[in-house]
């Protein structure tokens, strides 16, 4: 009879016990993001070259600081994110260029846990570079540069106006980077 009488008593500490204890809140969690359908706008750039765009998109076009450069974005209002477009006319510079992008992507390695290079090559349409993903919480996730070696050259940067958070992030910035190689599969010379 004592040992029903004292395990009973340990079931009421322990139930005495566990109701003291503030309940927990739960985490954050992230707001449903709801991506628009994918649809491409052609755009003949006053760059030398033209491309296809989503037309969930605008286009800014920005004065260049000099004639062989031209700067535009790519915003996504809705996605609070935008894709820096740089071109250069090349003059016996491509090497620094191709040093530029990369310094440019690796500059993220404070932050990143990793940068996967893909290499990009299409010998019909004469476009060949490197597409850089950055994981981690850094302020730009996909990166690249394209060019045909011998006149013209392209990068790109994605950067989103919010702080980064690449769980919360991941959805957009998978659904942006397809955009960026639609970009980069479409991209013409002139």
């Amino acid at each position: 009879m004592r040992n029903i009488y004292a395990a009973a008593l340990l079931v009421s500490v322990v139930l005495a016990a566990g109701c003291g204890h503030p309940a927990v809140p739960r985490p954050k969690g992230y707001f449903r993001i709801s991506l628009p359908e994918k649809s491409y706008i052609h755009y003949d750039t006053p760059c030398s070259y033209s491309i296809e765009y989503p037309q969930y998109a605008v286009i800014n076009l920005h004065p260049g600081a000099a004639t062989d450069t031209c700067w535009m974005d790519i915003e996504f209002p809705s996605l609070k994110a935008k894709i820096h477009l740089t071109y250069f006319d090349i003059r016996n510079n491509l090497a620094s260029l191709t040093e530029l992008s990369r310094d440019m992507a690796y500059k993220h390695t404070v932050r990143a846990e990793a940068i996967d290079e893909k290499l990009w090559a299409d010998d019909s349409s004469k476009v060949y570079g490197i597409l850089y993903d950055l994981k981690g919480n850094t302020a730009s996730s996909v990166q690249f540069f394209v060019t045909d070696s011998t006149r013209h050259y392209l990068r790109g940067s994605l950067y989103f106006t919010a702080q980064p958070n690449e769980d919360s992030l991941m959805p957009v910035i998978s659904f942006i980077r397809e955009d960026i190689i639609h970009l980069i599969e479409t991209l013409n010379w002139r």
